[in-house]
């Protein structure tokens, strides 16, 4: 059986990030028949990651996450923005993992904040740690920003991201999407030569 490791650092109950991740599962869910989810809320675990860098032994509770997001097939990975980077919880949960643990794992990134100003924060951020840990990260990463909930764009992102993470782990290099918004660029000079 195929399965799948949700990872979110929200501190709310419910928070955005939460939302996002679950989405981001649905729609790799509604792809790959049978998939196993697990999910960790990092709320949960908070205590148990900072005793951990600490002492340097993870305890039941926190061993039992880990090895959820090392044995699973793939990952999503959620984490709201603070200061224009991943939260401080994300990032210790991250430096608990083994260096090697993740290599070679299909990764999903999203990321939620307050304004569209840090969305950057999956290129500038996120996805260099991935890209250091040598997991196989998705081309398109999700950013939901407060005014993204219920606009146009969010579900087709999500949509997007869902079915490159299953083609990833089908066994299939993510299919090229086009994407609606997508102008050649010939068309852009050609429009630009008119006015």
């Amino acid at each position: 059986m195929t399965s799948l490791a949700v990872v979110h650092a929200g501190l709310g109950s419910p928070s955005s990030s939460e939302l996002l991740a679950t989405r981001l599962a649905g729609a790799v869910s509604a792809r790959v028949p049978g998939l196993e989810v697990r999910t960790v809320q990092l709320r949960d675990l908070a205590r148990d990651v900072a005793d951990n860098l600490v002492t340097g032994f993870p305890g039941a509770r926190l061993r039992a996450a880990v090895q959820d997001v090392v044995g699973a097939d793939a990952l999503i990975a959620v984490t709201p923005t603070f200061n224009a980077s991943y939260s401080g919880l994300f990032k210790s949960f991250v430096d608990v993992l083994d260096p090697d643990s993740l290599v070679g794992k299909p990764v999903l990134i999203g990321a939620t904040g307050g304004t569209e100003r840090h969305s950057l924060v999956l290129d500038h951020a996120v996805r260099p740690l991935f890209a250091y840990l040598r997991a196989v990260v998705v081309p398109t990463g999700v950013y939901a920003a407060s005014s993204d909930w219920g606009a146009e764009g969010l579900p087709a992102r999500i949509e997007r991201a869902g079915g490159e993470l299953a083609d990833l782990l089908a066994g299939r290099p993510p299919a090229a999407r086009p994407t609606e918004d997508f102008v050649p660029f010939d068309q852009l000079l050609a429009s630009r030569a008119r006015s």
